[in-house]
């Protein structure tokens, strides 16, 4: 006999999540989770107002990614969808920098892709592997001795800026100047209104004064950077445009710096919370094994990767991802987060396993957009974590995990701040203006927040004060890689 109230009626699924919150921001992957499973590819409404489908599964991900039914030109967005002035970055159209990687299709994507893909290769990135050394242990200088530190502002963040700045040949006395734009680019709607396009304006009124000048002082002989080896491809018949050398730069300083200061900082983050896995990796570096951390950089990007959704795509006709039809015009964008804790392809994806093998995770993108920039990444990466492991080897987290604040905006997953502390390094005996990377070093009388400048050749003055600003909820999708 039963209770009349018995019920054979299975129960009802939970409610959609609700998506772009505060909430959200913190811990996105139960979404994505629920996504994937009741509503794979979903059509949703952004923060900037444009309605987008959102592909979570990893195999339709995968098709997504390499699909060229789906353009990276804006022009084949639907105008019905809000116009193309709401996607990609701020301020990129009236700087007229659109001609770049993110933004176009083949085959003029190829073309500018061959040209600069000679910068990233397997051979030149390990050249300048030292520089990226050197410039680690002197941003780790500026504060092993105090015991404490914010590890995005001192040194994920500007890591990756000198870095880029280097290997685009921005000269040494200009890179505080490229800082304070990038700070403003990733504080993805923290800082005043219209910083960001004001940024844009700013960084390509300077690479156009930079191009002419290295344009004037090309030499016969081939040129180290990349913007002189631009302008050289350019003036040997491969028909690159000023605005197409401009808009090249602007992208790799962009889209290569922000991935990856959030794959040091979502990485470092993950490491401190995950304690057996940080001390595993601490033990493999200190026996002189770096096997594990390769697999470890790799399931880092994979856990909780520095691209949360790749950019804009577009249908440019009508066509059909894991059973859903998509218009001729609509957003696309593919959810990297969710596709990298597929079930149906990694096992146990909410686990952190730095030794997993099967990784081929989509955190640098898949297809012919693949993130150019993925060998520095991963090169800057490694030196990074490794460097702080072997370092400050007690590094702990110095304040509750609840409240950490991630930046807004779309794309990017990234940590405003990190808090961290450790014992001191002790300074070697005498004065300290005389000791590389000493507090003192770069710092200017009248700007006591200013930090070590670790550029040894750079002139000595203050680094401006530019760490990613408040984080609020983003009124605008930004580019990335992928």
């Amino acid at each position: 006999m039963h209770d009349a109230n018995d019920t054979n009626t299975p129960p009802a699924p939970a409610p959609a999540p609700s998506l772009f919150t505060w909430e959200f921001a913190s811990d996105p992957y139960p979404a994505y989770a629920w996504l994937r499973e009741h509503a794979p590819v979903h059509r949703t409404a952004l923060p900037s107002g444009v309605e987008a489908w959102l592909v979570t599964r990893y195999a339709d991900a995968r098709q997504a990614l390499a699909d060229q039914r789906l353009s990276k030109n804006p022009v084949h967005h639907s105008e019905s969808a809000h116009g193309k002035g709401k996607v990609g970055i701020p301020g990129e159209r009236s700087a007229n920098l659109m001609t770049h990687l993110l933004n176009i299709d083949p085959p003029d994507h190829t073309r500018l892709r061959r040209l600069v893909s000679k910068a990233f290769t397997p051979r030149r990135v390990a050249e300048f592997a030292p520089r990226v050394q050197e410039l680690t242990d002197r941003l780790i200088d500026g504060f092993a001795d105090r015991g404490e530190a914010d590890l995005i502002h001192e040194f994920a963040f500007p890591l990756p800026i000198y870095a880029i700045c280097d290997m685009l040949g921005v000269p040494p006395e200009d890179q505080d100047d490229f800082r304070d734009w990038a700070g403003m680019m990733i504080r993805h709607g923290g800082g005043p209104r219209g910083g960001v396009a004001r940024s844009v304006k700013k960084m390509r009124t300077y690479l156009a004064e930079l191009i002419h000048r290295k344009r004037g002082a090309l030499r016969d002989r081939g040129d180290e950077d990349l913007i002189s080896g631009l302008i050289r491809a350019s003036d040997h018949g491969e028909h690159l445009t000023e605005n197409e050398a401009a808009a090249m730069a602007f992208i790799l300083l962009f889209a290569g710096f922000e991935t990856t200061v959030n794959l040091i900082g979502n990485g470092t983050h993950a490491l401190l919370r995950h304690p057996e896995q940080r001390e595993r990796l601490q033990r493999a570096l200190a026996e002189g094994d770096e096997t594990l951390l390769a697999t470890g950089v790799e399931e880092l990007l994979r856990y909780d990767g520095p691209v949360e959704l790749a950019t804009w795509r577009f249908a440019t006709r009508d066509l059909t991802i894991g059973g859903q039809r998509i218009a001729e015009g609509d957003p696309v964008l593919v959810v990297l987060a969710a596709a990298d804790r597929d079930p149906e392809r990694f096992a146990d994806p909410d686990t952190l396993d730095l030794s997993r093998r099967d990784n081929q995770h989509l955190g640098y993108g898949h297809g012919i957009h693949y993130c150019l920039g993925a060998p520095l990444a991963r090169l800057e990466g490694q030196a990074a974590l490794a460097t702080l492991l072997r370092r400050l080897p007690d590094l702990r987290l110095n304040a509750e995990p609840e409240d950490l604040r991630w930046r807004g905006g779309l794309i990017m997953r990234g940590l405003r701040t990190l808090p961290v502390a450790f014992t001191p390094e002790s300074r070697p005996e005498g004065p300290a203006e005389s000791r590389p990377g000493s507090p003192s070093e770069g710092r200017s009388e009248s700007s006591p927040g200013s930090r070590p400048d670790p550029r040894p050749q750079a002139p000595a003055h203050g680094i401006p004060g530019t760490s990613p600003g408040p984080c609020r909820p983003a009124n605008h999708p930004k580019s990335g890689p992928a």
